[in-house]
């Protein structure tokens, strides 16, 4: 490992000064509630938002989304494939007519979908042009710790680190991200982050939409002022909203089932999400993976780095119409549209949803009881601590069983709708949700996770089993402004204890 006491030390950006500060977050506006309208309903009216005359103008569905491209491999061997990643300032254009400097994975905002398959292993050769420390993180997976990218464990400006991900868990959407300590809030919001897409024989065998029909969505907000620079400011002055690196982009579909693979890749804001029609869509899918079976719902809400996948049949609109899909959580000062669907073809559709999606493994029985406070104020920490990488918060070993109770601790009114909710994350392994506040998980949370949220004065449990890979691990609010200011906790896994033989009977 490297020295992490003092590796920051050589930073271009002078740590903690470098974050935005949480008193700015004390007293948010209100969030609006937007009501149901028809799919041809005009646009919404400016807001205060647009009355900010350094702010970039934007107009929606201006610009079409694109769909990041997939990644190809520079070689590949029987067992793996080796990719190459430089990761540069790039210019792209977010807001229409205006230049955007971004920090990027392979010249691409966002970064490049790496396609994996369950059991072949994915080598990354991460080489950092940035003049910035960075650290490659990928999000839910099972991964060795020497590959897990600790904050600490970093890639200085002008070299390079080799991550080795083994693919030995089922099919999920992931995503990688930066996790340098400190830098991480600012270096995902300013564009390192990026789709990675695990398949597996038994996902790939199930009739879902696939191919054309199989579209990642990474939604997050962002400042664009008015001439195209990308300000990293608080999240209640981020009122552009992006899908796939351009603000509230149309898509063009067919009049067919989608699936739609959502990402919130927000660092700080939680999103709620829904069809301006209130129409009903079919989750299938959570961070972890495929859910026993699917679930209706007409709104969605993910905090900060969950996934969900959903399945929305455009096949109940007319050819030549549209529908909008909405962020219900937005701000009185900002627009509440995300994306437009424009429904431009028929087409053949021979997908769908079975009845049943997948077998979950068994909710693990605890041997090891935990328990967690969330603090906000007067500053970020867990159980009344700061992250310190010299000081293991928590000795586990590998076949361990543990339930965790996190309480999201009220210790201040909350601050509102981004910074009042925790979401918190787990590296290493996939959990259970037991319960919250006592009820049972809903359809949509039962799957596996690696992200749950946390609301103000909430409790939940988890459940996790500690396997296959001993070592240094973290767990964290993945609200990252939250993370950065030290909201995180180290844990260390332990390799298991040798089995004592059994006593000899004499057979007496």
């Amino acid at each position: 490992m490297l020295n992490r006491r003092h590796i920051l030390t050589a930073a271009t950006i002078g740590g903690a000064a470098a974050l935005f500060p949480l008193g700015r977050m004390m007293d948010p506006p209100k969030t609006r509630h937007v009501p149901e309208a028809p799919p041809e309903a005009p646009a919404a009216p400016a807001h205060a938002g647009d009355e900010d005359r350094s702010l970039a103008h934007a107009v929606p569905f201006a610009q079409a989304m694109p769909i990041p491209p997939v990644l190809r491999p520079t070689s590949t061997s029987a067992s793996s494939e080796v990719y190459r990643i430089q990761m540069a300032e790039t210019r792209v254009e977010i807001v229409k007519g205006l230049q955007s400097t971004v920090r990027a994975y392979g010249g691409c905002f966002p970064g490049p979908t790496i396609r994996a398959l369950r059991g072949r292993e994915v080598v990354i050769q991460q080489t950092n042009a940035l003049d910035v420390p960075t650290t490659v993180h990928l999000h839910g997976g099972h991964t060795p710790s020497l590959s897990d990218g600790l904050p600490m464990d970093l890639i200085q400006p002008g070299g390079s680190r080799e991550y080795r991900y083994p693919n030995n868990q089922v099919a999920a959407s992931l995503w990688y991200h930066d996790h340098a300590h400190e830098l991480e809030a600012e270096n995902v919001y300013r564009g390192l982050h990026g789709a990675y897409l695990l398949s597996d024989p038994h996902e790939s065998s199930l009739p879902l939409p696939n191919g054309e029909f199989d579209i990642p969505l990474l939604i997050r907000d962002a400042r664009i002022e008015a001439d195209g620079t990308l300000s990293y400011v608080s999240p209640y002055e981020c009122p552009h909203m992006l899908v796939n690196g351009k603000e509230r982009p149309h898509f063009a579909v067919a009049a067919r089932k989608y699936r739609l693979r959502v990402y919130n890749v927000a660092p700080n804001r939680h999103l709620s999400l829904r069809f301006a029609d209130g129409a009903h869509f079919t989750q299938i899918a959570s961070d972890g993976g495929l859910l026993a079976a699917p679930t209706a719902l007409d709104e969605l809400t993910l905090t900060g780095a969950e996934r969900a996948e959903i399945v929305v049949d455009f096949s109940r609109y007319p050819v030549g119409t549209s529908v909008v899909l909405e962020n219900t959580a937005a701000l009185d000062s900002e627009r509440p549209e995300v994306l437009r669907f424009d429904i431009t073809r028929k087409a053949e559709d021979p997908s769908r949803v079975p009845s049943v999606l997948a077998t979950l493994p068994p909710v693990p029985k605890a041997t090891v009881e935990r328990e967690f406070f969330m603090e906000t104020f007067p500053d970020t920490r867990i159980n009344g601590r700061k992250y310190d990488p010299d000081r293991p918060d928590i000795e586990t070993a590998l076949g361990t069983s543990e339930i965790w109770t996190i309480h999201n601790w009220p210790n201040r009114r909350p601050a509102g709708v981004f910074h009042a909710p925790h979401s918190f994350h787990t590296h290493l392994v996939q959990f259970r949700l037991l319960d919250r506040d006592g009820r049972p998980p809903s359809p949509g949370e039962a799957g596996l996770k690696d992200t749950i949220a946390i609301y103000p004065g909430q409790t939940v449990r988890i459940a996790m089993t500690w396997n296959d890979y001993p070592g240094e691990y973290v767990y964290h609010c993945h609200h990252l402004v939250h993370s950065s200011h030290g909201q995180m906790g180290r844990i260390d896994v332990l390799p298991a204890e040798p089995k004592q033989p059994a006593a000899r009977q004499s057979g007496k």
